[in-house]
């Protein structure tokens, strides 16, 4: 199961429906303190979490994901519209396993979702 971390409605439906398509049974929220509660309570395979959430942003919740033990070894890629300067190399920094900028490039994403979460 693939978590969906995004409050864009657009980009959430569009993730959803391209990785359904593919056979990974998906989980949504729009708020990254609901997607902390989510992973506790589901333990997904991937998380695809978007930087810039109301509440608490994907930075703070990767954080928090990577200093929970019961967490940290589930793989979250930053799904952001944040490429510009150094926000990729601040991203990674933080502690994420991939990054896909938006506009998605659905290949290129599938392909990231692929190594991380075969189906």
């Amino acid at each position: 199961m693939i978590l969906i971390v995004e409050d864009d409605e657009k980009s959430r439906r569009l993730m959803r429906d391209v990785l359904e398509h593919q056979g990974y049974d998906v989980m949504e929220t729009n708020q990254g303190e609901i997607g902390l509660e989510l992973m506790r309570k589901l333990q997904p395979s991937l998380v695809l979490m978007d930087i810039h959430l109301p509440g608490i942003s994907g930075l703070e919740a990767i954080r928090e994901i990577r200093g929970d033990s019961t967490l940290a070894a589930t793989p979250v890629v930053a799904v952001t519209a944040s490429v510009m300067g150094n926000a990729r190399d601040k991203i990674r920094d933080a502690g994420f396993d991939g990054f896909e900028p938006k506009p998605l490039n659905l290949k290129e994403f599938l392909g990231t979702v692929r190594r991380l979460a075969p189906v």
